[in-house]
């Protein structure tokens, strides 16, 4: 049996365990997960958990993970936490008998965090990112937005660094903030209060600037095996809350993520995101790990975490892949749960 340790990571971790346990008919692995906080949802889907010490971030962090892995008996380690640190030190782990399931090399890992970077290497022909510019102060801003208006009629604002749409705003040139606010309108800003706020900062974060998308959103759950795609299910965002999301496969979305595992090598689970604009698909990010959505896309037919899993211990050949039953509507439903 394969002792398989899921480190401190997002939340969607606690399905992915899940969903392997169910699938794992013959009890081939072991389930290990830790965190820092003790009442961690996912410590009711792993076999046995443990505890991180608080406040452990770089090298520090990358020591005690080597440790861990020897103290447990760790087979197979997914990093969440300090992936990319853990990535690159993959043969330190190899050395103690750790194999380790990264979904990129650690400089891929940094790249795909950093839209500015990562979009400028882009060479998609069927998907495309957005327009877009970089852009550090308010001069800049005001150049960005200037140019970009002639062409879009609506524009939009992102870090180039961030997770879970955090920083995202579209752009709103007839309300201010605070009608917006009062309005209930979320993920908007005024474009006065905007431009006031950037001019009183001087120097900031790097920014996006960039064209609004406002068509359906595509949320597509992956496994890959070093550059080769093995299994894609793509997820139809409804544009109007509470009507879930269609299971989808259209050939444009499925060859551009082809194209885009085998440039960046791509490996393991991870989470690929379109949306549709006046131009037609647009890329939005790569995420280099599960989606909150991953059991959504699951229920469609494949197991994506347990291939994943399977696949690196013993190989993709020879794996039975469900075929994937387009056209299902899915969502999730909360449920009330006693934590340990």
């Amino acid at each position: 049996m394969q002792r398989v340790w899921f480190n401190k990571t997002f939340s969607s971790v606690a399905a992915a365990i899940r969903l392997i346990r169910e699938a794992d008919g013959c009890a081939d692995y072991y389930i290990l997960c830790s965190s820092t906080n003790p009442h961690a949802p996912a410590f009711l889907a792993a076999h046995e958990s443990a505890i991180e010490p608080s406040g452990l971030k770089g090298e520090a962090y990358l020591d005690w993970c080597l440790h861990f892995c020897r103290e447990n008996c760790i087979g197979i380690f997914v990093p969440g936490k300090e992936a990319s640190l853990v990535s690159a030190a993959r043969a330190q782990f190899a050395a103690q008998g750790t194999r380790v399931l990264c979904t990129a090399s650690q400089e891929v890992l940094h790249l795909l965090h950093d839209k500015a970077r990562f979009y400028q290497t882009v060479d998609l022909t069927l998907a495309p990112p957005a327009a877009f510019r970089v852009v550090e102060n308010a001069v800049q801003f005001d150049a960005a937005y200037r140019e970009l208006r002639k062409e879009h009629s609506k524009l939009c604002l992102k870090p180039s660094v961030s997770v879970y749409g955090l920083g995202f705003s579209v752009i709103d040139e007839e309300r201010s903030s605070a009608q917006l606010l009062l309005e209930g309108v979320q993920y908007h800003i005024g474009l006065d209060d905007l431009r006031r706020g950037l001019s009183a900062m001087g120097e900031f974060r790097t920014m996006l600037v960039m064209e609004y998308l406002n068509g359906h959103e595509y949320s597509v759950d992956c496994v890959g095996d070093n550059g080769r795609l093995i299994c894609a299910i793509q997820r139809k965002k409804a544009m109007v809350a509470g009507q879930g999301q269609t299971i989808d496969m259209r050939h444009d979305i499925l060859e551009s993520v082809r194209q885009l595992t085998a440039v960046y090598g791509l490996n393991g689970v991870f989470n690929v995101q379109f949306r549709e604009g006046k131009n037609g698909l647009g890329l939005l990010e790569i995420n280099p790990r599960m989606s909150g959505g991953i059991a959504m896309a699951c229920l469609a037919g494949p197991n994506l975490p347990y291939l994943a899993l399977r696949g690196f211990d013993l190989g993709f050949e020879g794996l039975p892949i469900p075929a994937i039953r387009a056209g299902i509507r899915v969502a999730e439903m909360a449920c009330a749960t006693e934590l340990q």
